[in-house]
């Protein structure tokens, strides 16, 4: 239980690595705000951690709307207290094009929710944790922020984004008591990818040296061992997830 009596939100916690990271969280001992557009999914995660006999609830969140998040973290603070840690998760996977072939409207979805979303976020968060004096944050990136991302350039844009903006922050609020790490998960299974599953599992075979796709569980496990004190000297930093894949 080494989040007992601490308090933690999450983004994108209807299903995939959201889920099972408020999941873990609550086995740990924390309260979980759980957040998410997709408000029955949201609850479902409420219901399975109360069911294990945690604490946790949910407040329905669209990352576009800079208002929404504004208010979901002072009634999160009003329904647990000071808020100790933030997973921002909630994303997209977007339409699969070359970029010559990518459309305005595609383009500016993919920056409206994966990154600015989470920019949006992490600037009331960090708002908050100043006012309560310190607290860890956990971006969600992905692999194709590290490297290009044929087919989907705006993804990799947008998590590229993400680790520029973890390691802006890291380095602005390290002395303040704020830690900001990021996580790049490989192919993970995860809802994202349930329309392209048969080309996942061709990707695992060819490049992935343990065979095999990563599961949320353990995304959700290396997301809270950089919230937790086990980490308190890592901030900045993002942390490949993806069974060997960066080996090359």
């Amino acid at each position: 239980m080494i989040f007992k009596n601490k308090v933690a939100l999450v983004t994108g916690a209807a299903s995939g690595i959201g889920r099972a990271t408020s999941l873990t969280l609550a086995q740990k001992g924390a309260s979980v705000i759980v957040t998410d557009i997709q408000e029955e999914m949201g609850k479902e995660t409420v219901s399975l951690i109360q069911q294990a006999g945690g604490q946790a609830v949910f407040y329905p969140l669209d990352v576009t709307d800079k208002v929404a998040i504004k208010e979901v973290i002072v009634k999160g603070i009003d329904q647990f207290g000071p808020i100790h840690f933030a997973v921002n998760n909630a994303g997209i996977g977007g339409a699969i094009a070359a970029t010559h072939e990518v459309s305005d409207d595609d383009w500016d979805r993919m920056m409206d929710i994966n990154l600015k979303g989470v920019f949006y976020c992490m600037r009331e968060e960090i708002s908050a944790m100043l006012h309560h004096k310190g607290g860890s944050i956990v971006n969600i990136s992905s692999l194709a922020g590290l490297n290009g991302f044929r087919m989907n350039g705006p993804y990799s844009v947008a998590k590229h984004g993400v680790i520029g903006l973890t390691k802006s922050a890291a380095a602005e609020y390290a002395t303040l008591g704020i830690r900001v790490n990021a996580v790049c998960p490989g192919v993970t299974k995860t809802p994202i990818l349930d329309a392209a599953t048969e080309i996942m599992e061709a990707v695992v075979q060819a490049r992935v040296p343990m065979q095999r796709m990563g599961k949320p569980e353990e995304i959700a496990q290396s997301i809270c061992y950089l919230l937790s004190d086990e980490a308190s000297y890592i901030t900045g930093h993002c942390l490949a997830i993806d069974g060997g894949m960066e080996t090359g």
